[in-house]
């Protein structure tokens, strides 16, 4: 981790087209060995949207593009969803804008990945699946498909797809994505996920299985968890699953028991934070994810 840390300085088949194989090979070198120094000044900076600093790595990102080839690249693309109780509201789009904003500029300095700058928020649908080889799900303990969703997300797994679903926490939240699970797949169970899981390997090597807090809990317990929420089941722990298709290949990656989007949302806001949880879990745990998905 820590080539890492000299990076993320303390703030102060279907796809074939995005050139997988080249661009996997490209992170994995970048990742271990290509570091440059320090960047300081984003701790304390404004939180909209439209503040300097963030306009500016949004503009370098901009800049480092070959207009030719502005398709050709990766981009942090969220879904968008219903919740459980029919209503639309902070739960697909939680950490947003700071947390998507945060993971493409690190990517792009962390990486020799081309990332597209900005925000990719999507509709589940055939037609804007079809162009991300890698999706992302906030949380997910309140999502509610519909019939065509779970269709196009099936689809978009078996066609060579990646979803990765995040930020719900405890047995009753579980209980519901597992429902919603079974309505994409319903004869392929969520596997359980072990240390020796090769996810955990890709890039970065994890001693245990990540955990990162919401950001107000932690403030306010010190622990690793959301207090929030009943355990008595499954427990506190995290809790990695994956779903797999035919060849074994992972097509959906679920983080139970955690909050990576704040880990990026979150990443300015306090040392503590920033040291125990962005720095070596959020970020080497998300390149680790995006090298199986594109390597896969």
């Amino acid at each position: 981790m820590r080539h890492l840390r000299h990076t993320l300085k303390r703030p102060a088949g279907k796809y074939a087209a995005l050139g997988v194989a080249l661009v996997v090979v490209c992170l994995l070198l970048s990742a271990n060995a290509q570091y440059g120094p320090r960047r300081g000044g984003r701790f304390g900076r404004g939180r909209e949207y439209g503040n300097s600093k963030t306009m500016q790595e949004q503009e370098v990102m901009e800049k480092a593009l070959d207009p030719a080839f502005k398709e050709d690249v990766f981009a942090f693309a969220r879904l968008r969803f219903e919740t459980d109780n029919g209503g639309w509201g902070r739960v697909w789009d939680d950490d947003t804008p700071f947390a998507d904003l945060n993971v493409v500029y690190r990517l792009f300095e962390a990486t020799s990945l081309k990332v597209q700058p900005g925000l990719t928020p999507i509709d589940i649908t055939t037609k804007d699946l079809a162009k991300y080889p890698f999706v992302y799900m906030a949380g997910a303990g309140q999502v509610s498909l519909s019939t065509e969703e779970a269709d196009a997300l099936r689809a978009y797994m078996l066609n060579g797809g990646f979803l990765m679903v995040d930020d719900f926490w405890g047995d009753e939240q579980w209980d519901h994505f597992a429902a919603q699970a079974r309505l994409i797949f319903p004869t392929r169970a969520p596997e359980p996920l072990y240390l020796t899981n090769q996810i955990f390997h890709m890039v970065y090597q994890f001693k245990k299985q990540p955990q990162i807090p919401s950001v107000g809990d932690f403030y306010s317990s010190g622990r690793s968890y959301d207090m929030r929420y009943n355990y008595s089941r499954l427990n506190h722990d995290p809790h990695y699953f994956g779903i797999y298709d035919d060849k074994r290949r992972m097509m959906m990656l679920i983080c139970h028991n955690n909050h990576y989007g704040d880990g990026w949302e979150h990443e300015g806001d306090d040392e503590t934070y920033f040291d125990l949880f962005s720095m070596p879990m959020g970020y080497p745990m998300l390149i680790n994810i995006l090298a199986y998905a594109m390597s896969h």
